[in-house]
């Protein structure tokens, strides 16, 4: 019945799916959480630039952007990382860069809305006893903030492990890029696409359901 799977890794293809989807989502969440202090920042000029990098990446498409790191940084990134003859591995970490670069706009704005449902007041108070404003951030604000965009943050997660498909942009052997080539090889195209689709249902729903259970046992009792 599924005779037209001998000869292609699905397993293997999905592993290098989830394994963009990782390593972007710890790239994009620190990257993220970094902006959104700059754009809370009492430092105009930090400010700016958080807003500024907000505002441009998440107008710009994800493959225009995947495609410029390739063709723009593949030099540079080849040199500094060592592996300027292995281009699976180069466009691989080319791929988690662009997608992690881009996420962060998305992880930015998210932890941004849940540092303002913190009440201005516990900010105040950490201030009058003595806390910086990056101990104040770090030690009151954020914690609260992160359990009260648990929910949005999954949805960016989410999100990030569909756009790993467009890493097959620049030819990393992902789930996408391995679902084109069977339909160009083989003739069952809507069995392919059923269960690269299905593949991906078993990726994010258990995510979703798990984040939504996590929001609801670390909500903020206001």
């Amino acid at each position: 019945m599924f005779d037209f799977l001998e000869g292609y890794d699905v397993l293997g293809a999905f592993w290098t799916t989830v394994q963009l989807t990782v390593f972007s989502a710890v790239g994009s969440l620190i990257l993220g959480t970094v902006l959104a202090a700059m754009r809370v920042s009492p430092v105009p000029l930090m400010r700016g630039f958080g807003t500024a990098y907000v505002n441009i990446v998440r107008n710009i498409p994800l493959t225009v952007i995947i495609v410029f790191s390739s063709l723009g940084l593949a030099d540079i990134f080849g040199m500094t990382m060592g592996v300027p003859d292995d281009f699976d591995l180069l466009g691989f970490r080319l791929a988690v860069f662009s997608l992690a670069a881009y996420t962060a706009a998305f992880v930015c704005e998210a932890i941004r809305s849940g540092i303002n449902t913190v009440p201005l007041g516990q900010a105040e108070a950490a201030r009058a006893i003595g806390l910086s404003f990056s101990q104040t951030l770090r030690l009151i604000v954020l914690p609260q903030a992160f359990r009260s965009v648990i929910g949005p943050l999954a949805n960016v997660l989410i999100a990030l492990t569909k756009n790993t498909t467009v890493a097959a942009a620049i030819g990393v052997a992902e789930a996408a890029l391995l679902m084109k080539e069977m339909i160009e090889n083989e003739a069952q195209v809507l069995a392919i696409g059923a269960i690269f689709a299905l593949g991906f249902v078993v990726l994010t729903l258990p995510t979703g359901l798990f984040f939504g259970w996590l929001s609801k046992r670390l909500a903020v009792k206001r």
